[in-house]
């Protein structure tokens, strides 16, 4: 990309440090630290403005360093890990730091939650109220269960790493289809990110000519998933934004999804 192509927003990333305490399920231990400074230096060295730092589902409830990274460093934004009984005055005073959504993982989760039961309705109902979002990455088949339980409490949603959709039926999967219908209603969101974790770089444009195809390039975000879990020697930041370049020929289309939309849904205030 030319500097004046480079993507304004980077929409999903982690930050996270090696001694950070980890759940009994994490499914990946960091090789290395993945700190917000060294992030910074990611950003500034490929032109990169604002960042949302993604909740890491490895520390689970462990909030407390994407918060004082967020309080250091206020091009950032962040979403994090809540139990379903925490308080409003906790809330705002997250929102006060610069988070802005919940995160809800459910995959390679044990027991994931009911989002109709009573606590997740009240949780819900507070996340509307701060006019947050939900940011989930789900499995492909209980993703319309998720679809349905946060549009029903009127709750933004964005989806990761273009739904995750099951390997085998890819675009047609149920999954994948309840993610398109729910773009076309217009409170949902997708992340054109994680080319490096599906089947093929095929697979991952097939995934974005769709979602072209349906919402015109609105409420789609672009994102790295730095610092690639799992992936750490095998991708570089550099080949995430040539693969924005490759789903999305058109750069006007491209500044929509890796500026305009993702600056009016995160950095409004």
């Amino acid at each position: 990309m030319t500097e004046t192509d480079t993507p304004l927003v980077d929409t999903h990333f982690h930050v996270y440090l090696k001694d950070m305490p980890l759940t009994s399920w994490a499914w990946h231990h960091p090789p290395e630290d993945a700190s917000a400074e060294r992030f910074i230096e990611v950003m500034d060295q490929h032109g990169i403005g604002f960042g949302v730092i993604a909740a890491a589902s490895l520390h689970g409830q462990y909030n407390d360093y994407v918060i004082r990274s967020l309080r250091r460093h206020k091009r950032l934004r962040g979403t994090v890990f809540v139990q379903p009984e925490t308080d409003m005055y906790t809330l705002e005073r997250m929102k006060a730091d610069g988070v802005v959504g919940i995160r809800l993982f459910f995959r390679r989760v044990p027991n994931p939650p009911d989002l109709r039961s009573p606590e997740y309705r009240l949780l819900l109902r507070r996340v509307r109220d701060l006019d947050w979002h939900v940011h989930t990455l789900v499995s492909s088949p209980m993703l319309p269960e998720v679809i349905e339980a946060v549009e029903g409490a009127g709750v933004k949603l964005v989806i990761d790493h273009f739904g995750k959709p099951d390997e085998q039926l890819g675009v047609n999967c149920p999954g994948f289809k309840a993610l398109l219908a729910a773009v076309e209603r217009g409170r949902t969101w997708v992340k054109m990110s994680g080319g490096f974790r599906m089947p093929s770089p095929d697979s991952a444009r097939s995934y974005a000519q769709a979602l072209l195809r349906v919402s015109g390039g609105e409420r789609l975000m672009w994102a790295s998933d730095w610092p690639f879990a799992a992936f750490e020697n095998r991708v570089s930041y550099a080949q995430t934004i040539a693969d924005l370049r490759d789903w999305v020929p058109d750069a006007a289309t491209r500044r929509l999804i890796a500026g305009e939309t993702p600056m009016r849904l995160y950095f409004s205030d």
